[in-house]
């Protein structure tokens, strides 16, 4: 369903397991930067009445994911750490055109946004099957399930709104670019890495 190049290597959820927190505080914040992502689309693109609906609702879950990390953490006695950088997005955010035209600039914003859906419900999918974690493996399958309608929403509101876009192929070239920066991925303790 995703159409993602490269599988993660399911060894990844061993790196996990060696240092919950550090995963726990990540996922925080990746829940926080996702929210204020929707938000930073609806303010670009307030003129789409569906979009903005849609976007809002989006952004609120992602900071009802936000605080059910964060009340992980603190029931298992851990403390939120600082925001970390994100690279994998950083160098994914690479692949959005500079220049080009508001309707380009919002095409290409949507679907990095489902592809970093796609990814984070793909990892999601892994820790739930393989983490030893009872609590953590139910509550990722959860959220997985979030995040497939999330990355949905975005691919359909690129594809909604691209009219003289060819989506399609840029998706394509998308899920091409993602799978090459992924290879350097999979080795820490992150949703992304």
């Amino acid at each position: 369903m995703l159409g993602l190049k490269l599988a993660t290597d399911p060894r990844w959820v061993t790196i996990v397991e060696s240092n919950i927190e550090e995963i726990l505080t990540d996922h925080a914040w990746c829940e926080q930067k996702a929210a204020t992502n929707a938000i930073t689309i609806i303010t670009l693109n307030s003129e789409h009445e569906d979009l903005v609906t849609d976007l809002l609702k989006l952004a609120q879950e992602e900071l009802e994911h936000f605080e059910m990390v964060h009340e992980i953490i603190k029931k298992r006695g851990y403390k939120l750490g600082r925001e970390r950088k994100d690279h994998y997005v950083n160098q994914l955010f690479q692949f959005t055109r500079n220049g080009g035209n508001r309707q380009q600039a919002m095409v290409d914003r949507l679907l990095f946004s489902a592809m970093i859906e796609a990814r984070s419900c793909e990892r999601f999918k892994l820790l739930s099957e393989r983490i030893k974690d009872p609590e953590l493996s139910q509550f990722y399958r959860d959220l997985m399930i979030s995040e497939a309608g999330h990355y949905t929403t975005f691919l359909g509101f690129a594809r909604k709104y691209g009219e003289g876009i060819d989506v399609e192929k840029r998706w394509k070239a998308l899920i091409e670019f993602e799978g090459e920066i992924i290879k350097s991925y999979g080795t820490s303790e992150t949703i992304h890495g």
